[in-house]
């Protein structure tokens, strides 16, 4: 332990003047992550309705996306995206190709929980909603979502959570985002360490700032099961 140069872990001083410059790359982790979000849980939700559908053929389609949308690393879909794709004529910006990608991903997760909600709806609401004449997308919107949303609201924003952090792999296609930004400031300085325990604690800044939004959204959502 007496070995090690603790002054070059962490330069306070460092830390503060290169803030504002990683900030600078907040807008695309932020912009890339909720936009991700957005589009899958739309994928998402249509993917969880064709696992639930009585055709077979939907239901074949969806788990085998779901399946090999969750075996398989995002970082591979991103170069296939932005690297591999220009072989076969087909060009995507970096965070085109990083919002494609996380929403690609997100959406295998987004359907298993959107799923799970829906089936935890008791299915005598269901019958009870055929019974009165109401239609199948009257019943989803005004019976059933509101329901599911208690069930998917906490594992829904772990999702968000998990792709606010991902982004930092959009640094590997060139995306400036805050840990591609603490990359440049960290070379320049020659002082990474500095630089990546800075990026944590933005990231841990964000996420904090995400769990108090969840938190009031289950506290919302709540009002369907009292």
């Amino acid at each position: 332990m007496s070995d090690i140069q603790w002054q070059y872990i962490f330069d306070p001083a460092l830390a503060l003047d290169s803030l504002p410059y990683v900030l600078k790359g907040l807008g695309y982790t932020l912009g890339i992550s909720v936009s991700s979000m957005i589009f899958g849980t739309l994928l998402g939700f249509l993917l969880a309705i064709m696992r639930m559908s009585s055709f077979k053929p939907l239901r074949i389609i969806a788990k085998i996306y779901i399946s090999f949308m969750r075996g398989t690393p995002t970082l591979v879909f991103l170069f296939i995206l932005y690297f591999g794709f220009p072989f076969i004529g087909i060009q995507f910006e970096a965070i085109n190709a990083a919002v494609i990608g996380f929403s690609l991903s997100s959406s295998a997760y987004i359907a298993e929980i959107i799923r799970s909600a829906l089936a935890s709806i008791d299915k005598g609401q269901w019958e009870a909603a055929y019974a009165l004449g109401l239609k199948w997308s009257f019943i989803m919107r005004k019976v059933i979502v509101p329901q599911a949303m208690r069930v998917a609201v906490p594992p829904l924003s772990n999702v968000l959570l998990d792709l606010i952090k991902g982004t930092s792999l959009a640094a590997m296609i060139t995306v400036p985002e805050i840990f591609q930004q603490a990359k440049i400031v960290g070379g320049r300085e020659f002082d990474y360490m500095t630089m990546y325990i800075l990026v944590a604690l933005v990231y841990w800044a964000i996420c904090s700032l995400f769990t108090i939004f969840q938190n009031y959204l289950e506290k919302k959502t709540a009002v369907y099961t009292n």
